[in-house]
């Protein structure tokens, strides 16, 4: 499975720390993000992490584009709630994007555990019928 990464910058440490915990399942996946979180990550964890852009310079946009194309199957997007963005339209539309594409999706820790805890038990298998 494809797995998107996305962490506002509050929100960036504690995706490295998600990454580090669950590195042995999420290594059994192909992991792409924004360019600083996955930087982040692989550089904590060693996995390997596809990049593009930040997300603030269209890497969130790209990632868009991936899920439109049923490229992704599943997205953790740790937000930072309390602090808005200036290209907060675009999240807005990569979260309307996985609800369209039935995309699972995770804007915080807790749910981010529960996808993967339900990746590791195989519950979202399903995604490959659709490809």
């Amino acid at each position: 499975m494809m797995i998107a990464l996305i962490a506002h910058d509050e929100k960036k440490e504690l995706m490295v720390q998600f990454c580090i915990a669950y590195c042995g399942v999420l290594g059994q996946n192909e992991l792409c993000a924004t360019g600083t979180t996955g930087k982040l990550v692989g550089e904590a964890t060693g996995l390997a992490v596809q990049k593009f852009l930040a997300g603030s310079q269209g890497g969130a946009q790209q990632i868009a584009a991936q899920i439109a194309c049923n490229e992704i199957d599943m997205l953790l997007f740790f937000r930072d709630p309390l602090n808005p963005k200036l290209h907060e339209s675009s999240y807005m539309n990569l979260l309307r994007l996985c609800d369209v594409h039935n995309i699972p999706v995770a804007t915080n820790i807790a749910t981010a555990e529960v996808l993967i805890h339900g990746l590791e038990r195989g519950d979202l298998d399903w995604r490959n019928i659709l490809k």
